[in-house]
Order: structure tokens, then C-alpha cells, then sequence
């Protein structure tokens, strides 16, 4: 390289010139089309003597967590470095040139990938790289990364999600290649410029070697931890569903008599329902642990159907009392025996007299029979008139047990919803 830069130097004397251009450094490095493969290969002199690679991850953004696809998508920023051993140069003898940007294809780059990366990007690499005096490439380049990431969600939608992004080689191994980063929680939290439905909380590497089809590998693995806004389905989801539990707690002050009560415990519960199938469209059919906000919905939902069935039962009873008592006339069993005459209608001109036949024996037994017959369904009726009043009691202690019964049960079940959302794991 010494005999290049005398060459070179002679040359430019020769031609009255200064070395201050690019294209000097380039032909000093020899880096020509010519010389093309050489530097496609490993930059390095000895075999043995592996590649240190650093990568760096910045994370600008937290685009989307697709809950039912278990999908994680960022936008993050790649910063590769490591050193080519056939570049150096003396920023001296190039009018004090440090850094020259030269396409990619020309210098050889390490092989790295994404593990969990499902999706490649559709944005287009970066055409350069830039190498410095000292030898050190540098390839930088922004991505927007699908990848996939196991969601949590049983402590929806007050829950955190970690999720991983493993860099590694695809053919060389760790006596080839070996990967470190200088990356910290801090700066991704300094340039986070857009973080939507999410929170970032903090971000770590780690270090580790794998065994993969017989070939042991480095791999480095960014953890990005992260905390869901809540806000917005607190608002929309179980404020709605608490309301309408409150609703259902306020029907048991409606009257039972005229049936209303029954339809409007009926078209609340059909109101739970209809939140419980927006929530169906949220959640992925796959977890570990039922999530807390599906045992939200349906221990509201069993608390109401146990209101509906109370309801039933109270109304069933009170129907017993609805049929109310005959009227019967008592019909005294005496014939009347009317006198002779009458007074005379001087209207009429007439003497105005009256004959009655006179009541006999048969008559009289007919009579009394009937008398009887009145008296017992009197009797029945004064029973029938004592029972209404009985099962009105019954109806309003079940009431009054059931309510104390059904505000203690609400109680203590979101009491336990709420600890155990907020507890810590």
C-alpha cells in the first residue's frame, strides 16, 4: 500500500497536483472494479481471527401490535460497524480526508438477520456505505420491521408487552462472526418520536450463542419492553359495561306488578352481550391465561342472569295472588209471603189486590240448600283473600335478601378485578 501511495504521490507531482480528492483515497485503496472480488470476501488477513461486528438499534417508533396476529411492528434505525483490515489511509497525505461513501456492493458486509422478522422491508436499502482512515465501515439504515411477538394478554388492556429482536448471521459462525452493541434504554428513549397505542419502557441486549443445524452462531437480542395506553378502553369498553351494571342494580326499585322490570333486565343483559363480542373481535383465540377482561364480562353477565332469574322466580309467585275472589250473592232462603191486598192505584181504577202462592216444604229445602253452598264459597273467598298477603311477605323478604345479597357480590368481584389488574407480576 506504501509503494501505491509513492506511486500515486509521483504522479500527482508529475502532474502538478494536490491528493484532496475522493477518487485518490479509492485508488490509493485500489478499490477498482478489478479488484472487485478481493473485497468481497471477509476482511480480514488471518482466517482464524473473527469479525466483531457492532449493531446498534435505535427504535424511532412503535407502530402497531397486532394483538390477534401476534404481530410487532417498528420503525427502528440499524447502525453497523466493523473493521475492514485492507483499509487505512493517512488523513495527511489526503488534504485531512477522514471518511469516503462509496456504493454498497463494492465492500464486503456481514450476512445479518432478523430471527423473528416475518415481512421484508419494502423500503429500499441505503446505496452507500462509508469507510474511514482507520479502517472502520460503517452501513446505516432505517427500517419498518414486522415481525412476530408473543402477546400476553390476560391483563388486557392494562397490560406490557415485551418483544424480541435477534440479530444473527446466516452462515458464519461465531469463530467467523461475533456481535456486540453499544445500544442503551436511554438513547432509544431520547429519539422515540412516535409511540401511538404504545408506551416504551425501556429497551435491553443480551448477549448468547445458538446452535442451529450443527452450527454454533452469535446472536444478539434486543428486548423492547412496552406499556398499552389504557385510556381509551377504559372509556369505550368497561365504563359502558360498569354503567350498565349500575343500571341493573337501580331495576330492582321498578315494580314487578306490570312486567316492565323483566324486559328491562332483559335488554340490558342483551346490552353486556354485544360488548362481549366486540371484545371477541379484539382478542387473539390463542392464550396461556384467560384474560381478566373476558372474567370482567362474563362475572358482570352472571351477576345480571342471577338479577333475571330472581326476577323470574319473584314475579312467578306474585302471580299466585292475581286471580282474584268470585263475587257471590247470599240468597236468603225465606219466601216471602206477601199480604192480600195492596193499595189501590186510583189511576187505574183498580183495587190493586195481590196474590202470593204460598212457599211449601220442597221449596223451603231448595232454598236452604243454596243458602249453604253460598256460605262455603264465602268461606273459600275469606281463605283465597288471607293467602295474597302471605306471598307478598315471601316476595318482599326475597327482595330485600337478594339485593343486600347482589350488592355484596358485586362488590367484592370488582374489588378483586381491580387488585388484580394493577398488581404488579
Amino acid at each position: 500500500m506504501r509503494s501505491g501511495l509513492l506511486l500515486l504521490l509521483l504522479f500527482r507531482a508529475a502532474d502538478g497536483g494536490r491528493l484532496c480528492s475522493y477518487q485518490d483515497v479509492l485508488n490509493y485503496l485500489n478499490l477498482t472494479k478489478s479488484n472487485e472480488l478481493f473485497f468481497m470476501t471477509r476482511p480480514v488477513k488471518d482466517y482464524q481471527q473473527p469479525t466483531v461486528v457492532s449493531v446498534e438499534l435505535l427504535l424511532y417508533a412503535i407502530l402497531d401490535v397486532i394483538e390477534i396476529a401476534q404481530t410487532f411492528v417498528p420503525y427502528v434505525w440499524i447502525d453497523m460497524r466493523w473493521q475492514n483490515q485492507y483499509i487505512r489511509w493517512d488523513p495527511d497525505d489526503f488534504c485531512g480526508i477522514e471518511t469516503v461513501s462509496l456504493p454498497t456492493d463494492v465492500l464486503w458486509k456481514p450476512d445479518l438477520t432478523i430471527e423473528e422478522m416475518t415481512e421484508k422491508d419494502k423500503a429500499p436499502p441505503s446505496p452507500h456505505l462509508s469507510i474511514h482512515s482507520d479502517g472502520l465501515v460503517r452501513v446505516q439504515n432505517d427500517h419498518m420491521l414486522v415481525s412476530t411477538c408473543r402477546i400476553q394478554i390476560h391483563k388486557f388492556p392494562f397490560d406490557h408487552q415485551t418483544c424480541n429482536l435477534s440479530f444473527k448471521s446466516v452462515i458464519h459462525s461465531v469463530k467467523e462472526i461475533q456481535l456486540h452493541s453499544p445500544c442503551s434504554s436511554k438513547t432509544s428513549d431520547m429519539t422515540m418520536r412516535s409511540q401511538y397505542e404504545w408506551l416504551f419502557v425501556s429497551m435491553t441486549v443480551t448477549n448468547k450463542t445458538v446452535d442451529m443445524f450443527d452450527l454454533k452462531q452469535d446472536m444478539l437480542i434486543y428486548t423492547i419492553t412496552m406499556k398499552r395506553q389504557s385510556l381509551l378502553y377504559i372509556v369505550n369498553f368497561l365504563l359502558p359495561i360498569l354503567f350498565l351494571l349500575s343500571l341493573d342494580i337501580a331495576s330492582f326499585f321498578i315494580s314487578e306488578r306490570e312486567g316492565e322490570k323483566l324486559g328491562f333486565k332483559v335488554t340490558v343483559l342483551l346490552a353486556v352481550t354485544v360488548m362481549q363480542l366486540l371484545l371477541n373481535e379484539i382478542l387473539p383465540s390463542s392464550s396461556d391465561q384467560i384474560p381478566l377482561i373476558v372474567v370482567y364480562c362474563i362475572g358482570i353477565f352472571g351477576l345480571m342472569m342471577l338479577s333475571l332469574l330472581e326476577t323470574i322466580l319473584v314475579m312467578y309467585l306474585m302471580e299466585k295472588d292475581d286471580g282474584p275472589p268470585e263475587d257471590v250473592k247470599a240468597a236468603a232462603p225465606v219466601c216471602d209471603v206477601s199480604p192480600d191486598e195492596t193499595p189501590a192505584d186510583p189511576s187505574k181504577g183498580n183495587s190493586g189486590r195481590v196474590m202470593e202462592e204460598p212457599c211449601d216444604d220442597e221449596q223451603l229445602s231448595q232454598k236452604l240448600s243454596t243458602f249453604l253452598n253460598t256460605l262455603t264459597r264465602s268461606l273459600d273467598v275469606t281463605k283465597a283473600e288471607e293467602k295474597p298477603a302471605n306471598w307478598k311477605r315471601v316476595t318482599k323478604t326475597i327482595n330485600t335478601f337478594f339485593f343486600v345479597f347482589y350488592l355484596i357480590a358485586v362488590i367484592v368481584f370488582l374489588a378483586w378485578i381491580f387488585f388484580t389488574w394493577t398488581a404488579k407480576e
